[in-house]
């Protein structure tokens, strides 16, 4: 016979707790803030050479670019940090050392079902 599930509380609540108040604080902080009205750029500017004058501290673009900058940054930091991520979950710790888990499935078929290859 099934029982019903129970609610398991305890002490590991408390980073669920913490990381849902910490997202009401943000949403709430975020609503709240105004941002300036959006505004345009010249006819013909050229804002991708003016990202890359920006980035060597060069002032030569037609757009001024410090905005753009600290925006590619935290865009370039945030998908190496994915990547990394990425890596990380594709990697598994053996009695060999770190391994790639790239062999298609074919260890877990082996752990599953037994046997050698086929």
């Amino acid at each position: 016979m099934t029982t019903k599930p129970e609610l398991n509380l305890g002490s590991h609540l408390v980073p669920g707790l913490a990381a849902a108040a910490l997202f009401v604080v943000m949403a709430a902080a975020i609503l709240a803030s105004t941002f300036p009205d959006p505004q345009g750029f010249a006819e013909g500017a050229n804002i991708t050479a003016s990202i890359g004058y920006a980035m060597f501290n060069l002032d030569l673009g037609d757009v001024a670019g410090e905005s753009f900058l600290v925006a590619f940054l935290l865009m370039a930091v945030t998908l190496d940090v994915a990547l990394d991520g990425a890596v990380h979950l594709a990697t598994r710790e053996s009695s060999e050392g770190r391994t790639l888990i790239a062999d298609g499935g074919r260890e877990l078929k082996r752990t599953l079902f037994g046997g050698g290859e086929e």
